[in-house]
């Protein structure tokens, strides 16, 4: 076997992997937009922290969609060995790689910027649906249970929420013996932290893990575009 038709088989291999992992994110992002309380029961504290802070459902959805064009693109561009696809495939790549660095980029020097905004979005939602929707309260009661921690910034994101307001008090997380009642003065001389803090922190704890899947990532997406600008440039010489 060539290695011109060695890494064609990989490629087509590879890609269908991709195309397969895309419609399985793209089946659990709409059943996340339909039924996210069901979502939830299974998979607790681990889908509830990242929902504090982008749509789940939507964001499956979407990382599902760019999964299954790029995974057909790649498959079928080197089973066909179209040039047209090929190309195609690797601009696409190439564009969520650079996008993937500027936001690691953005996220690494504007922390403070992305916080300012997320706590503006964040907070008001709280103040809103906090103890009157069933699924933002479930969400958010996991994510202060599994990260030990209060709100998005502290206990005073809560203050004018439906739950505040019907208990005159503040969720039991807020308070450092999460008593069943947590009035303003316990919650005000706790030390809990904010999700927002305490999730960055959790990262740094585990920056070595997240490092690592990162660069994987990286290295795959690397090997990707090297394998179809490889299959493009040998169209012309098979």
């Amino acid at each position: 076997m060539s290695c011109f038709t060695f890494l064609k088989v990989t490629m087509v291999i590879f890609n269908l992997l991709i195309f397969i992992c895309g419609a399985v994110l793209l089946g659990v992002g709409i059943w996340v937009s339909v039924d996210g309380a069901s979502f939830l029961k299974i998979f607790g504290t681990v889908s509830a922290s990242a929902m504090q802070f982008v749509n789940v459902g939507y964001f499956l959805i979407a990382a599902g969609c760019v999964l299954v064009v790029l995974g057909f693109l790649g498959c079928y561009g080197a089973h066909k060995e179209s040039k047209c696809i090929l190309l195609t495939f690797f601009s696409i790549l190439l564009i969520i790689f650079i996008a993937e660095i500027a936001a690691a980029v953005v996220a690494l020097v504007y922390t403070s910027l992305a916080e300012t905004l997320l706590s503006s979005l964040v907070v008001s939602v709280i103040r809103e649906d906090y103890g009157k929707q069933s699924d933002i309260t479930q969400v958010w009661n996991s994510t202060m249970e599994g990260l030990h921690c209060c709100g998005f910034n502290n206990y005073t994101d809560f203050e004018g929420s439906p739950f505040y307001q019907t208990y005159n008090s503040f969720p039991s997380y807020c308070c450092a013996n999460e008593t069943t009642s947590c009035s303003k003065e316990e919650a005000s001389q706790s030390e809990v932290k904010g999700c927002f803090r305490q999730l960055l922190y959790e990262i740094h704890t585990n920056a070595a893990v997240v490092g690592g899947v990162a660069a994987g990532f990286a290295a795959l997406e690397l090997a990707a575009m090297a394998v179809s600008m490889y299959l493009y440039c040998k169209q012309d010489k098979v």
